[in-house]
């Protein structure tokens, strides 16, 4: 029996980038625009790992907002490229990560729920683009996490089967994703306060602790270790 080569598919935000504060920033200006003077930080939290139109749809029902979803998701994208564009952090472990599965010739993917063009603007931005190729974008599915369609398509367009995948993710919906998609996932929760999330417990590995916790080695360990035979 041979170790199988394993696949490994990235959510983008809050696991290979700290994204959330652009996305937390496009979304107040965005309903600011719209009068509403109150959303917070914690309450953007509420959203974390949702893609972005279910995340509007949901703020258009609690604001009352009257807009078509559309013409909400172009405003929020806009701002978010601009200040995607003007800087976004890559956390240093997770670019060793990357940098160690690409060296050992790991097939990669990133899996998101951001738009086409936010991703690419991030991972050009970030360097990232030359490593991380192959992309699925949520507006390419038919549903956004925590259904598997993403990660579902990454796995298709990698030439690999969901069970020899392995995903990275940062929010309970995103590892419920994974769950649903049949493929193992490491768990690295953004908000230490959901690494009890009844999701994670579906997670092969979890850092409680977060980014802060996540080691690259550790990571790439664990999935050497648990791959399936072929």
């Amino acid at each position: 029996m041979s170790t199988a080569h394993p696949s490994v598919i990235f959510d983008l935000d809050g696991t290979l980038v700290d994204s959330e504060p652009n996305y937390y920033e496009a979304g107040r200006r965005v309903l600011a625009g719209y009068g509403v003077t109150d959303f917070t930080w914690e309450h953007h939290t509420r959203f974390i790992g949702i893609g972005t139109r279910e995340t509007l749809e949901r703020l258009s029902e609690e604001y009352r907002l009257g807009a078509p979803i559309d013409d909400l998701l172009a405003g929020k994208n806009r701002a978010y490229l601009e200040l995607a564009r003007a800087g976004t952090e890559v956390y240093p472990e997770m670019r060793k990560f990357v940098e160690m599965l690409e060296a050992e010739g790991v097939p990669m993917a990133v899996a998101s729920g951001s738009s086409r063009a936010a991703i690419e603007a991030v991972l050009t931005g970030t360097g990232l683009d030359a490593s991380l190729t192959t992309l699925v974008s949520a507006e390419e599915v038919a549903h956004g996490k925590p259904r598997p369609d993403v990660f579902l398509e990454a796995a298709r367009r990698l030439g690999t089967e969901p069970a020899h995948c392995v995903v990275v993710e940062d929010a309970p919906p995103g590892a419920a994703a994974a769950h649903a998609a049949g493929m193992r996932c490491i768990a690295v929760p953004y908000l230490p306060e959901t690494a009890t999330d009844e999701a994670f417990r579906t997670a092969g590995l979890i850092f409680p602790g977060g980014q802060a916790e996540f080691t690259a080695q550790a990571a790439y360990g664990w999935m050497e270790r648990t791959a399936p035979t072929a």
